[in-house]
């Protein structure tokens, strides 16, 4: 009897330490399954949307049921991936671990599939649905009669400026951090970028209120920027770059690329407390500590000693301070920095501020810390040590 029990004991031990290991590998992994039906023999494929193009990761024939299942490793941030029978396609957006649940039936699968288990997957699907009604849109405007080829044109386009302006509202700059927002940014269009950085400054700004966010939500294992946020940066840059060429071709002597200098983080011109315009951006070859602040605040007194410290340590090695102050009270700013040796600059619009919404500034006050080359490095939830922080840059 005493044998049977160890042996037992030993039996469950052991299962328990399995399903200990199990549970932590697939703590690991994140799962995308679900049912297909109408597809049986159809292979289904799981490709990686890699920046370099899809990748396939896994594929399984189809039977009656439709049932299916893959599986990945946890990423560092936002991925996205699709499901694919031959054309039709299902975008998949996944951020960790996450189980994501799919429903559809394979001749209307791209349209009118349910998801569940990821709330990105499902504004994914709703951006789609629009991408395909404006496409539809589109197709009706170029075959009305009567209208001539500019009028047609002019007509798509400002459909397409409608749908922008719908999207950025509703969907990029109310989470710009969001997987949606980052695959907003790449839709299309017969077979062209819906956003195009290279010929708006609008949709520069889009490109980078995104890469800002990213830069500040996400970073690899050892905190270093990941790859989507460097290509959202450069997108930016190099769309800036082509536009500034642009107009000053058109307004101007030509001008030499090399001399175009453009930088990776939204400018803030504004009035300091001086009367005096300032700009972020003017401090490239700085360290910046960016400073979202109400003097109006209880705290006040307390954040503004700690950043006087700060700046009294770093200063003279090549910090500066720019704060952006979003009290109500204009009259009220004024008086409290006026003997304040950094940047400090009102914003009339308050919380409100459109800065606000670009950073992602979900409460006052926050900061940032931006490197000499102008581009975003952390912000203050994800800084443990501000010393350390702070001399890792200058």
């Amino acid at each position: 009897m005493k044998s049977f029990t160890k042996t037992n004991a030993l039996h469950a031990t052991l299962c328990f330490l399995l399903a200990f290991v199990l549970c932590a590998c697939n703590n690991n992994k994140f799962q995308v399954k679900g049912t297909i039906t109408e597809a049986k023999d159809s292979t289904l494929y799981f490709e990686h949307m890699s920046l370099e193009g899809p990748v396939t990761m896994d594929s399984v024939v189809l039977d009656e049921s439709g049932d299916f299942e893959f599986s990945g490793d946890k990423n560092d941030a936002p991925e996205f991936y699709r499901l694919r029978i031959a054309g039709n396609i299902i975008n998949v957006s996944i951020d960790s671990t996450e189980t994501v649940t799919f429903t559809a039936s394979f001749p209307t699968m791209a349209s009118k599939y349910e998801v569940e288990g990821s709330d990105n997957c499902k504004r994914i699907k709703e951006l789609s649905l629009l991408q395909q009604q404006l496409l539809t849109k589109a197709i009706a405007i170029s075959n009305a009669y009567g209208i001539s080829v500019k009028e047609t044109e002019d007509s798509i386009n400002n459909t397409i400026e409608r749908y922008k302006d719908y999207v950025r509202t509703n969907y990029i700059f109310k989470d710009p951090k969001a997987a949606s927002s980052y695959f907003a940014l790449f839709q299309m269009l017969g077979g062209r970028h819906i956003f195009q950085p290279q010929e708006s400054e609008m949709d520069i700004r889009t490109f980078a209120a995104v890469a800002t966010a990213w830069d500040t939500y996400y970073n690899d294992e050892e905190g270093k920027k990941i790859e989507r946020a460097e290509n959202l940066h450069n997108i930016a840059i190099e769309g800036l770059k082509a536009l500034r060429i642009k107009q000053a071709r058109q307004y101007g002597p030509a001008i030499d690329p090399d001399k175009i200098q453009v930088v990776s983080v939204f400018d803030i011109p504004l009035i300091d407390n001086k009367g005096k315009k300032r700009s972020l951006t003017e401090f490239k070859g700085k360290v910046v500590l960016l400073d979202f602040h109400a003097f109006s605040m209880p705290n006040s007194m307390q954040r503004i000693m700690m950043l006087r410290d700060v700046y009294n340590k770093y200063h003279a090695q090549g910090l500066e301070i720019y704060q952006v102050s979003v009290d109500d009270n204009e009259h009220y700013w004024k008086t409290q920095t006026a003997a304040l040796p950094w940047v400090c600059v009102h914003d009339p619009e308050g919380v409100e501020s459109e800065y606000i919404q670009k950073y992602n500034v979900t409460q006052i006050p926050t900061f940032f810390l931006i490197d000499r080359n102008n581009s975003l490095d952390k912000r203050d939830s994800q800084i443990k040590d501000l010393d350390s922080a702070i001399q890792s840059l200058l």
